[in-house]
């Protein structure tokens, strides 16, 4: 019951401090190039200033443009919900809620696709296209890493009816990097790779951008406004969280999951 009540408070606080992360990293770029950048409390202002405003919806638009930014958000708290928390493993989890995890953030990615055909504007298509085509690249990439997971995790001997999310990144790793498994480190590289192109970071995309030529994400969202794009700003906040929180589970792996 501890364990439980402990998880949910640390689930709490992923929630509530998933948009510092985008603030924190746009200030250490910022800091870099020699300005001073945004406040780090930024995106929390911009979706305040949001939630209250109205939204502009054009008349050829259905209910599918609505719809989209609210189910991308969905899943990616759910998915959020199946990861371990602060070496605690995640009460909601099961033995193989990994591709459940996975096929989460690829429905949300379908939302938005959908959402940004849904307006008929040409441009918004040529960014659905862009994201389709690197959803076709990085899904698979994170499936085969699931599963190279789960084959090391079954070789160092726990059972095939325990493999889930929170006894693959925090449970066997500790052991796998004792031991000197090398594909601990080519998963750490691919999972690296992974966050850079779902979250659109350089140098696959530019967040910050308005090119034609660099525009993946943003170009599907240009039409949202109001509290849509407020539920896409927190939606992909969470998604950075999720993929930062599998990239630190291997590298910096908690040893109280499993034992």
């Amino acid at each position: 019951m501890m364990d439980i009540l402990t998880y949910l408070l640390q689930l709490v606080l992923a929630l509530a401090l998933a948009p510092l992360v985008p603030g924190i990293i746009n200030r250490v770029k910022a800091k870099f190039a020699g300005r001073h950048g945004k406040p780090v409390l930024q995106l929390y202002y911009d979706i305040a200033k949001l939630v209250r405003k109205g939204e502009v919806i054009s008349d050829t638009a259905t209910w599918v443009f609505t719809a989209g930014p609210i189910i991308t958000m969905v899943t990616a708290v759910l998915a959020l919900a199946l990861l371990p928390l602060g070496g605690v493993a995640s009460p909601f989890g099961f033995n193989g809620d990994f591709i459940l995890c996975a096929y989460l953030l690829g429905m949300g990615r379908f939302a938005t696709v959908l959402a940004a055909l849904d307006t008929g504007s040409p441009f918004e298509g040529m960014g659905a296209s862009r994201e389709a085509l690197f959803g076709a690249i990085g899904e698979p990439v994170l499936f085969l890493s699931f599963l190279a997971l789960v084959s090391t995790a079954m070789s160092m001997g726990i059972p095939s009816t325990e493999v889930s999310i929170s006894s693959l990144f925090c449970g066997f790793s500790p052991l796998a990097w004792a031991t000197g498994r090398p594909e601990i480190m080519l998963l750490v590289l691919a999972m690296g790779v992974l966050l850079l192109v779902e979250n659109c970071r350089i140098p696959v995309d530019d967040p910050n951008t308005h090119l034609e030529l660099t525009m993946i994400h943003e170009v599907m969202v240009l039409d949202h406004s109001g509290p849509s794009l407020a539920f896409i700003l927190y939606g992909a906040a969470l998604k950075l969280w999720i993929f930062s929180a599998l990239l630190a589970g291997l590298v910096l792996p908690a040893m109280s999951v499993w034992a």
